[in-house]
């Protein structure tokens, strides 16, 4: 197998590891900071990548500031001409998703709503009106239900009614038991 080629880092052994030389260093550095104060001259240089480059070249912010500055810049660095062109592009456009809960009834009449959002305020609107329906009796499922609770109430009802019969008949038993007992056991004494 043959050994890999290229520049190799600290962590492989047996490849040759590449060093920038300090003197190169100091000369792309010299030439970043002409072509910044030249874009300066021609006004292409823009307030945030300035900002961004002095907390770059500032070593005494932190480094989660640092962060922070880096990515303002890489969001707000225009590619070519594209900071010269405004386009509405609206696959561009990052829209937030809302939850319809957190959308307000005046929100509704005075703001355009996409489709989804119509429909979902739409479907929560026919629940809540079913639900006062169904509880003021008015829907046929709440007339199904409450005729089959009117049956369980009458069948209930006749349940209790066969269950006390039974207990004063068994009592009505016991008490003739009783007495026959006594009369059997008055007759041998």
């Amino acid at each position: 197998m043959p050994k890999p080629r290229g520049r190799g880092g600290s962590g492989h052994k047996g490849l040759r590891r590449h060093f920038t030389n300090p003197d190169q260093m100091a000369q792309n550095e010299e030439k970043k900071e002409k072509e910044r104060q030249w874009r300066q001259q021609r006004g292409e240089l823009s307030s945030s990548e300035e900002s961004g480059e002095e907390k770059e070249s500032s070593s005494e912010e932190s480094s989660s500031e640092e962060e922070e500055g880096e990515t303002e810049e890489k969001q707000s660095k225009a590619k070519g001409v594209q900071h010269l062109i405004e386009i509405e592009n609206p696959n561009r456009v990052v829209k937030k998703e809302k939850k319809v809960e957190t959308i307000k009834v005046d929100e509704v009449s005075s703001a355009q709503l996409s489709r989804r959002e119509r429909e979902e305020i739409d479907k929560q609107r026919a629940k809540v009106h079913y639900q006062k329906m169904h509880a003021a009796g008015k829907t046929n499922e709440a007339k199904a239900d409450l005729a089959r609770l009117a049956i369980i109430k009458k069948q209930r009802e006749d349940a209790a009614k066969r269950r006390e019969e039974e207990i004063k008949a068994k009592a009505e038993a016991d008490k003739a038991k009783a007495a026959e007992t006594k009369k059997a056991l008055g007759r041998k004494t």
